[in-house]
């Protein structure tokens, strides 16, 4: 039993805890794609080549994707607000670091360290959504945070280049780590206070237990290795973006108007949510591989700023209608390894963001970005054969 397992009935009030949650998402997946318009200033500064920062989106992941192994089952061990509001203080201060980086070798390794202190939040925000809010409350929660976390994607994007233009990139990351300060103290005034750890006393390893038999859980391993596809085609298709060249304000506008597509995802959530999770999420990878392919035939038929950007928001809203139905489906077969379950499923998730820069940057070179779209085609049509398949092997193709 965890330690909020026996806390007791008491519930979150949505309405004060979820806006907190997503603010923290925001800006804290948005670290991750915030480097994408600093990609030409980093190079210059650092005489490197220009695809060489792209090193620091595939840092920050490989950080944040390692650190979900620990901090899922940790959270489920000592409490969900306690490790949140621990790690945001941390990632306050490795977030500071990353902003003094002299040199393009130091600044990977504070990325990696910043992704570490970063992973302590979404399991445990996952987590919590499931036990403490409201059964009916809970999966328009889980579309928000996972919007959220996609949403970054733009709004990061946007609020870097801005910064960049009139303040500098180092200055981006100090006012990040300010930011965090500010959450950890409002997530400690907002979220409930944790149960005692009642297993405190055991093995700190004990919690890693779980990870064998959800292994051996019908379904859940393809659905692990489904999940590393979401992010390998959405971060590949934007550092792509960046990497073709276009001027500042169309690659302002294409990045901004994928964020609307994102947004409505939490608010068609009632009639997505009649679908059930396992085929929900192999059919919203599906329009994702579609989406990619008429992404990759725009640019190739025309240079219309207008279709590539409602191509791109097509695609955006698919993998933010995929994402929530795919934690739904984690949780619900993690059964009580529930935190260990969706750290698992965070980690394949960013380990899929980490190659998405290097799948973009190598393509982009040999044959730009359609070629980059066409391999993401490809990527999100394979995960979507492998929710399907896997949905059915573990006979949840009708249920919930």
């Amino acid at each position: 039993m965890t330690a909020i397992a026996s806390a007791g009935p008491a519930r979150a009030a949505f309405a004060r805890t979820l806006p907190v949650l997503v603010g923290v998402a925001l800006l804290l997946t948005g670290q991750l794609y915030a480097v994408i318009p600093m990609f030409g200033s980093l190079a210059r500064e650092w005489a490197v080549a220009p695809s060489a920062p792209a090193w620091l989106a595939t840092a920050f992941s490989t950080g944040y994707a390692a650190g979900f192994l620990l901090f899922g089952p940790v959270s489920d061990r000592y409490g969900r607000r306690r490790v949140i509001v621990a790690g945001l203080a941390a990632t306050a201060v490795t977030t500071a670091l990353v902003a003094a980086a002299p040199g393009l070798g130091v600044a990977i390794g504070l990325r990696v360290l910043q992704g570490v202190t970063a992973a302590a939040f979404p399991p445990a925000a996952f987590a919590y959504v499931a036990e403490r809010f409201d059964p009916d409350r809970r999966a328009p929660a889980l579309a928000a945070l996972t919007s959220a976390y996609l949403a970054s994607a733009v709004v990061a994007q946007v609020a870097a280049q801005g910064v960049l233009a009139v303040a500098g990139w180092r200055v981006f990351f100090l006012a990040s780590a300010a930011g965090f300060a500010l959450l950890a103290l409002a997530v400690r005034r907002v979220l409930l206070p944790d149960a005692p750890a009642e297993n405190a006393a055991g093995s700190p390893f004990a919690v890693y237990r779980a990870v064998p038999g959800l292994l051996r859980t019908p379904g859940l391993p393809p659905l692990y290795l489904a999940t590393t596809t979401l992010l390998t085609g959405f971060v590949g298709v934007y550092t792509g973006l960046q990497l073709a060249g276009w001027a500042p304000g169309p690659l302002l506008a294409l990045r901004a108007t994928a964020l609307p597509a994102i947004v409505a995802v939490p608010l068609l959530m009632p009639w997505l949510a009649r679908v059930p999770a396992p085929r929900r999420a192999g059919l919203g990878l599906l329009l994702a591989a579609a989406a990619a392919g008429l992404t990759a035939l725009t640019v190739l038929t025309s240079s219309n700023v207008v279709g590539l950007a409602l191509a791109l928001a097509l695609f955006s809203g698919a993998i933010a209608a995929t994402a929530p139905a795919m934690v739904e489906t984690v949780g619900r077969w993690a059964g009580a390894a529930r935190g260990t379950g969706v750290s698992l499923f965070t980690f394949m998730l960013f380990a899929g963001a980490a190659l998405g820069p290097q799948l973009a940057g190598g393509l982009a070179a040999a044959g730009g970005f359609a070629v980059v779209l066409a391999a993401v085609a490809l990527v999100q049509a394979a995960g979507a054969a492998i929710v399907l398949v896997a949905a059915r092997r573990a006979g949840a193709p009708a249920g919930r």
